[in-house]
């Protein structure tokens, strides 16, 4: 990195200081996703850390094929694909609460789901305050509510999350040209990772995977969203619109870009190692400020078709059994290879 590591100690302190100095270089700006955009690793973090993680800290095991079609479909195959945790947590829980299928399930087997009113608050808590959503904000809300058992819980899984990590996700490797992409853009270009990763879990992972001497500034959950990282930069380094991409898996990547003017490509789900394939041709036309028009418009098109828009529930034909192993054999694999132990429901 271009700016020594921030320590756990500044990140609470001030965990935008890096972006408020931000320091303009070269003529281009490029912010980059990284889970399920620069590493093939989305599937393995909420298949194998973040579903079963929750079904443990709540007791929703005997839910499981309902909690994984629904977290999955948020997390991996929507629009919603990349949000961060807490919000995927919402929307997964409001799903579940909202069906009539779900909730005779519960009923018959006497679970409850998690209540969802303090998480709400928190969410709105760091919207009024302006403040990134993670683990450091969460605590600084579990402060003003210390009698607040849920919060405990919350974070207490949060926390579980993170901590296993290191021995699955991080363990990916990059897609295959990514390091050359990188060169590349570096030689034109400030890079900037947004992301709404922990600070720490993507700072070891770039480290890890000798990436990292590419990068300006690294900004995680702790920094705001995503579109909060991308417009200090901008500001900052004085980019015009068409000098800024973001590159990026899910529709908060494009939303983030574009509500700061910016161009977007994509690494569509399921065919990321196409679009890193790709990827030279597309930054050319970036820096000869060719790509803005029908070039972008055509991979928004492809991008676009790769999300779902409604869930499979909502479907007329929909059968759960069906719907459930659809992704059967990405589950089987994963645990497979990373956690053969594990806890999963074959069907």
């Amino acid at each position: 990195m271009a700016l020594p590591r921030l320590t756990e100690k500044q990140i609470k302190k001030d965990p935008e200081q890096q972006l408020k100095n931000f320091k303009r270089t070269k003529d281009f700006l490029i912010a980059i996703d990284t889970d399920g955009c620069v590493t093939d690793n989305m599937n393995g973090k909420q298949m194998l850390i973040f579903h079963p993680q929750f079904m443990e800290f709540y007791q929703l095991w005997g839910i499981e094929s309902y909690f994984r079609e629904v977290a999955e479909y948020y997390n991996l195959f929507s629009v919603d694909r990349g949000c961060n945790r807490f919000i995927a947590i919402q929307l997964t829980l409001t799903a579940l609460q909202n069906r009539k299928d779900v909730q005779q399930v519960l009923q018959e087997r006497h679970i409850k789901l998690p209540n969802i009113k303090s998480l709400n608050e928190y969410v709105a808590y760091t919207r009024e305050n302006k403040l990134g959503l993670g683990n450091p904000s969460l605590e600084e809300f579990l402060n003003q509510n210390s009698k607040d058992l849920a919060i405990y819980k919350l974070l207490g899984w949060s926390e579980a999350v993170n901590r296993m990590f290191p021995y699955i996700s991080a363990k990916i490797p990059p897609f295959d040209k990514v390091k050359e992409c990188l060169e590349l853009m570096s030689q034109h270009a400030d890079i900037l990772i947004v992301s709404k990763t922990p600070y720490a879990d993507l700072a070891n992972y770039w480290k890890a995977q000798g990436i990292d001497k590419y990068v300006q500034v690294i900004a995680g959950q702790e920094m705001g969203s995503k579109g909060h990282h991308i417009e200090i930069a901008k500001k900052a380094g004085k980019y015009e619109d068409d000098q800024v991409m973001m590159i990026g898996d899910g529709g908060g990547d494009l939303k983030a870009v574009k509500e700061n003017n910016g161009l977007f490509y994509p690494t569509p789900p399921g065919q990321e190692q196409e679009a890193w394939n790709n990827f030279p041709e597309a930054f050319q036309r970036f820096i000869e400020r060719k790509y803005q028009g029908e070039f972008e418009d055509n991979l928004l098109d492809i991008f676009e078709k790769a999300l779902l828009t409604s869930p499979p529930w909502q479907q007329a034909d929909y059968n759960h059994i069906v719907s459930y192993k659809e992704k059967q054999e990405i589950r089987k694999s994963l645990y497979k290879k990373f956690n053969p132990q594990g806890r999963l429901l074959v069907l």
